[in-house]
């Protein structure tokens, strides 16, 4: 018997990134050598006072339900974090934490659109921002930004893109896929843009914050912006910064009337995060950031190895990354070569000829292009590329 599914499942595209990753383990688990570039996880190990942490929560008895929006200790730490890190003050009934900033970003869509809504979302673009915004029956609008302007969105493509419908502009940097970072100046001219539409708020998705070597010191949006200060809800987290995936942890904050409503769909979904990760987290945020700043360098040293090497490969062109560990691969003259469809079939040929995971750019709405991921050791990126080169130039 087959049982009818909700429309809206239907409209949803699968994750692209666990898809891929899933086939690898799958050949992994049938004894392939598989190199993993398609997750995105540092490779690094959470640090031991952290994880010390989370063991002593556990001892003290810390397994227990929470306050739905995230302990008080937990707010306190991010709101310190805001205030020294970013310059931002925000009151603890304006941060809300959440399984994950995932669950941050889709909770501010629902509490904000509906149908007939619009949410003005950057290409190349996470994989589930699109899928988020369709979820609440509004739909995405593209702006598709080119590698020549270093894939950011220029302000007069953000002006072009708003309509009487738009709600909503996402915004990720440093980017994944990209690996592309927003100057302060360049934030400041989409502020400038913004300023006209007063029913716009701005998604600012900062979770690759500590990852990036473009500027000195990273530019918040609502910290450029203070205009838009209460239309700005900034998500973040500690799962990239200090190797804390497993822990689902990130959160939110912005505006009261808005994170109250966040926190009101989080009450009837998820509540709160994980008691124990969230003691672990304000260890983090309180631990000082000379694991993240030796963690960065690590991954700066890898892209600056392995970038020169994929642009060198016939067929394929890479661009420097600025931030998070990313590298985004024009690979249509591969395609060419090879005589391969698009960039889907080239990814699924090179996991199954070489056991090489990496994941299209058609899931990031960049046909033609493949994401690489540089979260292993400069040992086992350097086996990828030559088996990425075998493949291209056979």
């Amino acid at each position: 018997m087959t049982i009818p599914r909700a429309s809206r499942v239907e409209r949803l595209k699968p994750s692209a990134t666990v898809g891929i990753t899933t086939r690898a383990m799958a050949l992994e688990a049938d004894g392939r050598d598989i190199i993993r570039l398609s997750v995105g996880e540092p490779d690094f190990d959470t640090p031991e006072h952290v994880k010390r942490a989370a063991i002593a929560a556990i001892e003290a008895g810390q397994t227990r339900y929470t306050a739905l929006d995230g302990t008080r200790e937990l707010k306190a730490a991010i709101q310190r974090k805001f205030e020294q890190e970013n310059g931002l003050e925000y009151a603890l009934d304006q941060i809300v934490v959440s399984c994950g900033a995932k669950q941050a970003c889709f909770n501010l869509c629902l509490a904000l659109l509906e149908e007939g809504d619009e949410a003005v979302v950057p290409a190349p673009y996470w994989v589930s921002y699109p899928e988020m915004v369709r979820m609440t029956d509004a739909d995405p609008v593209f702006v598709h930004c080119r590698a020549e302007t270093g894939f950011l969105m220029r302000p007069e493509q953000l002006a072009a893109s708003i309509t009487p419908a738009t709600r909503l502009l996402i915004l990720n940097s440093p980017s994944n896929p990209t690996g592309a970072v927003y100057p302060g100046d360049a934030l400041k001219a989409l502020g400038e843009v913004l300023a006209e539409y007063p029913r716009i708020v701005v998604l600012s998705d900062e979770i690759y914050e500590h990852i990036q070597w473009a500027v000195p010191e990273y530019p918040s949006f609502a910290e450029v912006n203070p205009g838009l200060y209460d239309r700005t809800v900034t998500v973040n987290g500690v799962s990239k910064a200090f190797a804390m995936t497993g822990f689902r942890v990130g959160y939110a904050a912005g505006p009261t009337e808005l994170i109250r409503a966040m926190a009101k769909i989080q009450s009837q979904s998820t509540t709160n995060a994980c008691s124990i990760s969230q003691a672990a987290s304000v260890a983090a945020l309180d631990g000082g950031l000379s694991f993240v700043r030796k963690m960065c360098a690590e991954f700066r040293r890898r892209h600056d190895a392995v970038q020169p090497r994929l642009d060198a490969i016939s067929g394929i062109s890479c661009a420097p990354g600025d931030g998070a560990f990313y590298l985004f691969a024009n690979v249509r003259e591969a395609l060419e070569h090879k005589g391969i469809k698009d960039d889907v079939g080239f990814c699924e040929a090179l996991l199954e000829e070489t056991g090489v995971a990496l994941v299209p750019g058609t899931a990031f709405g960049a046909p033609g292009y493949v994401r690489i991921s540089f979260a292993a050791s400069l040992q086992t990126l350097e086996e990828a590329i030559q088996r990425i080169e075998t493949f291209v130039i056979s």
